[in-house]
């Protein structure tokens, strides 16, 4: 079986190997984004076992009634359960976390559905409109993700064993199965801090702090912030206050080339004349 390019980056140093508030928010992510995909892709009929969902039914409103091609969500749902969660058997504490996470980022994309309307009538008037279901725009998908990962929830896990059993009986069951299996993950989770409150289905979960990211650390990848180009005057995480972890930061002045006035000129070249000026950077010491 060959491993999916995005699982391989999720198990290298430099992905997500702790399991860290980071790590819930990639997984979150990556759930989202294929969920996201294959339901457009579904709607657009670019997949041949699906196609738009017309089976949109419920109360209509005074001037609207349900109607037309919804984005078909339980399809790309399904099929990010399916695909994405694959992977997540074992002992291992991450497992139950890792089934969350993914979940909650098919959560995100299904409650951000938005109703999309049509108007008919004479004239261009709009008597009556037939409205369905829209993906969300996947940036919206994200910033409330962004929101979650902000507030996100140190969990610890009960008993991982049961996970194992459980995965184990279950492994050649389909969907029903499954549905079954996330359930039982998320229910041995519980608060690190036993003074806090449970996570909720739509929370980040995570079980263990974040390393230092500010600091060079070649076992997990991380570079840290030692020679990078900040901005003096951001307040956002490219300010030189946050980039530079509060260390101080040194200013030099550059000379840079550019190419500039360019022309085309008949047949088929552009030329360019190279500009010099001076440019002030700030790099994090």
């Amino acid at each position: 079986m060959v491993k999916l390019p995005w699982r391989f980056l999720l198990s290298t140093p430099g992905g997500s190997s702790r399991a860290c508030r980071e790590t819930a928010f990639l997984y979150a992510l990556t759930s989202a984004a294929v969920t996201h995909t294959v339901t457009r892709a579904c709607t657009e009929g670019s997949i041949d076992s699906c196609n738009c969902d017309y089976r949109t039914e419920g109360p209509s409103g005074l001037d609207w009634e349900w109607g037309g091609c919804s984005d078909n969500i339980d399809f790309g749902d399904n099929f990010s359960r399916l695909f994405v969660d694959a992977g997540e058997k074992g002992r291992d504490p991450r497992f139950p976390m890792n089934l969350h996470n993914n979940e909650v980022g098919r959560l995100h994309v299904k409650s951000e559905m938005r109703k999309e309307c049509k108007c008919h009538g004479m004239s261009g008037s709009c008597t009556v409109k037939t409205c369905w279901w829209r993906l969300p725009y996947f940036r919206r998908v994200g910033d409330a993700l962004k929101d979650r990962f902000d507030g996100a929830s140190r969990v610890s896990v009960k008993n991982a064993g049961n996970a194992r059993a459980s995965n184990n009986r279950q492994r050649n069951r389909r969907r029903k199965n499954t549905r079954r299996r996330r359930r039982k993950s998320f229910a041995l989770l519980k608060p690190y801090n036993p003074d806090h409150k449970p996570p909720s289905k739509k929370d980040l979960v995570y079980l263990e702090d974040s390393p230092d990211f500010c600091v060079r650390d070649r076992k997990l990848g991380i570079k840290g912030t030692h020679g990078r180009e900040c901005n003096k005057t951001s307040i956002g995480v490219d300010g030189c206050d946050l980039m530079c972890c509060g260390r101080e930061y040194h200013t030099r002045v550059i000379e840079v080339h550019e190419r500039c006035s360019c022309t085309f000129q008949w047949c088929c070249v552009v030329k360019c004349k190279t500009c010099k000026y001076k440019k002030t950077t700030h790099i994090c010491s």
